[in-house]
């Protein structure tokens, strides 16, 4: 299967089974502190520097989430996939080639082969295959090949404990804190490889002394059950990824798409019953927050006749406050993904203003958003709250 930038980037869809990558404004959400002290309650939206800061950089490197930080994120978002001696790295997926120039590296040509990947057969080569000190000889690249592409080649590929180390060094040299928003990747491939994400990233936060109520963290993921198990270890808050299938551009709706971990247990359903009053009040018993792709709340309406060019850009939006307020109601924070500055992905009744796509979400109630561009987040927060 042939995957395309904007939509395998954003997440994987195999036929109905998918798993991938939160927003606010009249409500409270947590500000980061790396005092050691519990965070504030406050009514500011936060931004969430999807994969640092992606739309400038290549995602998951020291330096797209050191821009983030000094661009003024809240958090930046580490996702984590394992290498085969168990260390945990930063990574969107456990497959190397869509980010990394693994592919121009003849030494490594025999690591790739063909697995199901959350039921779908993908080739490609894989994090489990490779050592960390193998993983350190690539080197990052654009994921997007319609962004810049003039840092390809320059950035290692980092470690949870390094991106931590960051954080911490940018606290100690500039007293500013940043939190970590971290995102456990395909979790129930990794314990099946013997490499389980939850206990290990539980243990480092450990050793870093943040697994602990108040630290500035978030966990996040699209599998259920790893929320569960991640409750059993962690006091931090847990987020509930919630995936969609292709928007139906006639409509707005988003198609149907099932969590793996419920497809692998065997049971029936669609993430989109995670956003009922019942499937929230059943996410409120382990997670904290709901995070539903963004088209949930924005549904993308095609101003004229559908074609298989339509894309955003053609759309206008429909806004779904009430989701908002079901999953407060419920007592879940809402957050939301992901929201990007490039012209193809910005619907046209933006006209070309990023910063408007925050506004509406902010107006919504929302209570943090991710974006590539957090820059622009945090320019139009400002604005918004005046």
């Amino acid at each position: 299967m042939s995957f395309s930038v904007d939509t395998a980037r954003r997440r994987f869809t195999f036929g109905a089974i998918a798993c991938t990558g939160a927003v606010a404004g009249g409500v409270i959400g947590l500000r980061p502190s790396l005092a050691g002290t519990a965070p504030v309650n406050h009514k500011i939206p936060l931004i969430v520097a999807h994969r640092g800061a992606s739309g400038y950089r290549p995602e998951h490197t020291i330096e797209a989430y050191n821009l983030a930080i000094h661009m003024g994120a809240d958090y930046i978002e580490p996702d984590v996939v394992s290498t085969r001696d168990g260390v945990l790295i930063c990574r969107h997926e456990p497959m190397l080639s869509g980010t990394t120039d693994v592919r121009q590296r003849p030494e490594f040509a025999s690591r790739q082969r063909t697995i199901a990947v959350d039921g779908l057969s993908i080739t490609d080569f894989f994090t489990s295959d490779f050592t960390l000190a193998e993983i350190k000889t690539l080197r990052a690249k654009q994921a997007f090949a319609d962004r810049d592409q003039s840092y390809n080649g320059r950035f290692e590929v980092p470690t949870l404990e390094e991106v931590i180390g960051l954080v911490r060094n940018h606290f100690k040299t500039t007293g500013k804190s940043v939190g970590l928003y971290i995102e456990t990747k395909h979790p129930t491939l990794h314990r099946a490889a013997g490499l389980p994400l939850e206990e290990r990233l539980v243990e480092v936060l450990t050793k870093a002394g943040m697994n602990k109520a108040g630290a500035p963290v978030f966990l996040q993921c699209f599998e259920a059950d790893g929320l569960k198990r991640l409750k059993a270890l962690s006091p931090l808050p847990r987020v509930q990824l919630v995936d969609g299938g292709e928007v139906d551009y006639a409509t707005g709706e988003v198609g149907a798409s099932v969590p793996f971990d419920w497809a692998a247990a065997g049971r029936k359903g669609v993430y989109a019953d995670m956003l009922t009053p019942e499937g929230l009040a059943e996410v409120r018993t382990y997670a904290d927050v709901i995070a539903p792709w963004k088209r949930y709340l924005l549904k993308a309406v095609a101003n004229g006749p559908v074609t298989d060019k339509t894309s955003e850009a053609d759309c206008r939006i429909v806004e779904n406050r009430a989701l908002i307020e079901a999953a407060h109601k419920a007592g879940l924070k809402v957050h939301t993904w992901t929201l990007r500055n490039d012209a193809t992905r910005l619907a046209s009744v933006y006209k070309g203003d990023p910063q408007a796509e925050f506004k509406q979400l902010f107006d919504m109630g929302i209570d943090g958003v991710f974006t590539d561009f957090a820059d622009t987040g945090v320019a139009a927060r400002k604005a918004f709250l005046g």
